[in-house]
């Protein structure tokens, strides 16, 4: 099977920490090459983020948390490498992000190429590098092409590698990697993962980043109705499938964003396993 890695995101309650936990213990099990944790928008959830990162470290898992550069200044940013410094983080998921709603400006960087290359000039080699692809393109990119050069840019600018938005066309994939070939692109990119249990959060989800579902599973989840049961069979078959021909278009590993649950994550891979 294919090296697998895990998203997380910071609990916001003791009860949500606590369920957290026992997801993360029960997806140990499937031995992750590490865990990434996410950061609100404007830094909203840093704390969690960094306390969350401790925790699976703790627990004996590299860990890499995500830091995006909207809203941020070079000073917080440096506060915020140097606390991971400090923690032992030897791994981190650089981004963008989003300008979450009440920010007038965006801050002193516009790009994640901006964030990766200071990241870089203040720290040379001592973190990995990972970011952001999009094999259906940004939402917000002015074309394909765009896109693809971005993603260049990253990396020029000392990107290691990239995890990519989940989606279900295997196809999209490989031309993704194609094209990045085209461009010179060597660094892995990994494959993000959406495990299906709920059409509307599903749904919910795709709108909001622009990940693409196809007719033909939107059209099946809408037959389903609130049969939960039948949605995460389905979903199963579907994402199980998914890997398998990315396994065979020769993505390097499986990263998968578990909304902090572990049942449908470990049900994919124990499929895959099979």
């Amino acid at each position: 099977m294919l090296p697998i890695s895990l998203e997380f995101f910071p609990p916001k309650t003791p009860e949500g920490a606590a369920k957290l936990r026992v997801a993360r213990q029960q997806l140990y099990a499937i031995q992750p090459e590490f865990c990434s944790v996410t950061f609100g928008a404007g830094g909203s959830t840093q704390d969690g983020t960094l306390q969350t990162v401790t925790q699976i470290m703790g627990e004996g898992l590299p860990a890499a948390p995500h830091l995006s550069c909207i809203g941020q200044t070079r000073e917080s940013l440096r506060e915020r490498l140097a606390a991971y410094r400090a923690a032992g983080v030897e791994r981190i998921v650089a981004l963008r992000g989003d300008l979450p709603s009440g920010y007038g400006a965006s801050g002193e960087f516009r790009y994640a190429s901006d964030l990766v290359a200071f990241i870089r000039a203040e720290t040379g080699r001592q973190f990995h590098l990972e970011v952001a692809a999009y094999p259906e393109t940004h939402p917000q990119a002015r074309s394909p092409r765009t896109d693809l050069e971005a993603f260049v840019a990253k990396v020029e600018a000392g990107a290691d590698s990239g995890i990519t938005q989940y989606f279900f066309n295997a196809d999209a994939y490989a031309r993704y990697m194609e094209e990045l070939s085209a461009l010179g692109v060597k660094v892995p990119v990994v494959p993000g993962i959406m495990p299906i249990t709920s059409s509307t959060q599903l749904m919910r989800f795709s709108d909001a980043c622009g990940a693409e579902i196809p007719r033909w599973i939107r059209l099946r989840l809408q037959s389903f109705g609130d049969d939960t049961a039948s949605i995460r069979a389905f979903g199963l078959d579907v994402v199980a499938n998914l890997c398998h021909q990315l396994e065979r278009a020769g993505a390097p590993g499986l990263h998968f964003y578990t909304m902090n649950q572990s049942q449908a994550t470990l049900a994919i891979c124990q499929r895959l396993a099979g």
